[in-house]
């Protein structure tokens, strides 16, 4: 081959190498238009949770199940519900209660008109492949063996019922946990805790205008009808898991902003080696376990995410800001003298991991 046909071979693979990362970029853009469209739409049908449905906007991107806090009646099915309908997927759903079984999530029976058996198949395999949500309500109500067949379905994504396996790759798990009553509960493990990427406070909206239309708004009232006016899927929850993919290929962290989750990562093992202080507590004797590899590679593909919904291809501090209290407040665990006060020691200690480590 002569040198110019060399040359004129180099210019086509690089002119070849642009139109590709061209064509990815114009994806990503448009699959970014897409989720904030979706974002818009849902804070319209739940109001007053903007950085909630930010996090869970976050979460389906980054393809990780999320444990919610928070009390009754504050819209957390609402959400769930507008959120699975925006994708176009199926929704699931069970009651977590200290009766239930393992095998109630895979099927039910119960006897029809002629006294004949029926089995039916449960809520976690109804909707098979078509699944994009599963809300497991109280999940704290349910003994550990059912935990434990929910955290098999979420790492793999599939469970066994009938003599097959039934399959549910594009589905992302939503719990909540009852904290506040304490009778006839299971609470989860470490282990089981670590399996979700965030753990979200969903609390009453702060803003009045947003309280007074909650109550006196008779449109917020009937939820099916509220529903409804999400008359199309925003996105094709179908393809999250690509675009996933794609997300954590094309957004760049640089040496600097690993360093600074290193430090992080380190902080929550030793804060009083860092310099982190809160208020009566001995900063020593406050950790038992600091964050898992799992979680902080959870908070970076988080991060990442954060930054491509800002239209960035890179990860900047405020991004890990944005995720770091929803990936790693159930991931420190506290000394047993501590752990009754988690719920005011942990926004402290968060906050302290922000203030005190020395970002880029």
């Amino acid at each position: 081959m002569s040198e110019q046909q060399s040359l004129q071979s180099a210019r086509d693979e690089n002119s070849t190498l642009k139109a590709v990362v061209n064509t990815d970029t114009q994806a990503l853009n448009s699959a970014r238009d897409k989720a904030l469209a979706l974002e818009k739409v849902v804070n319209t049908v739940v109001i007053g949770q903007e950085k909630v449905i930010r996090l869970i906007l976050i979460a389906l991107h980054a393809r990780g199940h999320v444990l919610l806090e928070g009390g009754v009646g504050v819209g957390k099915t609402t959400l769930l519900r507008a959120f699975s309908k925006a994708l176009g997927g199926s929704f699931g759903r069970i009651e977590g209660s200290v009766d239930l079984m393992p095998n109630d999530l895979l099927y039910s029976a119960w006897v029809d008109n002629e006294g004949k058996p029926v089995i039916d198949p449960g809520p976690l395999i109804t909707h098979g492949e078509d699944t994009a949500v599963f809300f497991f309500n109280e999940i704290n109500r349910a003994r550990p063996q059912v935990q434990s067949l929910l955290l098999r379905a979420m790492a793999e994504r599939s469970a066994e019922a009938f003599g097959r396996e039934y399959t549910f790759p594009h589905m992302v798990v939503f719990a909540d946990r009852n904290g506040v009553e304490k009778e006839e509960t299971f609470e989860l493990s470490a282990a089981a805790r670590d399996r979700f990427l965030f753990e979200i406070n969903v609390s009453n909206p702060e803003q009045l205008e947003h309280r007074k239309a909650l109550i006196f708004d008779s449109k917020f009232h009937d939820v099916d009808s509220l529903l409804s006016t999400l008359s199309e899927p925003l996105l094709d929850y179908s393809e999250l898991n690509n675009l996933d993919r794609d997300v954590q290929q094309a957004v760049f962290v640089s040496d600097e902003i690993e360093n600074y989750i290193i430090r992080i990562w380190d902080a929550t093992w030793k804060p009083h080696e860092f310099g982190i202080e809160i208020p009566d507590v001995f900063m020593e004797d406050l950790v038992v376990a600091g964050a898992s590899v799992r979680g902080m590679s959870a908070m970076v593909r988080a991060a990442k995410v954060a930054a491509w919904l800002e239209g960035r291809d890179h990860v900047l501090p405020d991004d890990v800001h944005t995720v770091l209290f929803a990936t790693l407040s159930h991931r420190v665990f506290l000394s047993p003298i501590y752990e009754g006060r988690r719920d005011q020691i942990m926004p402290q200690f968060i906050a302290a991991l922000r203030d005190h480590i020395s970002a880029p």
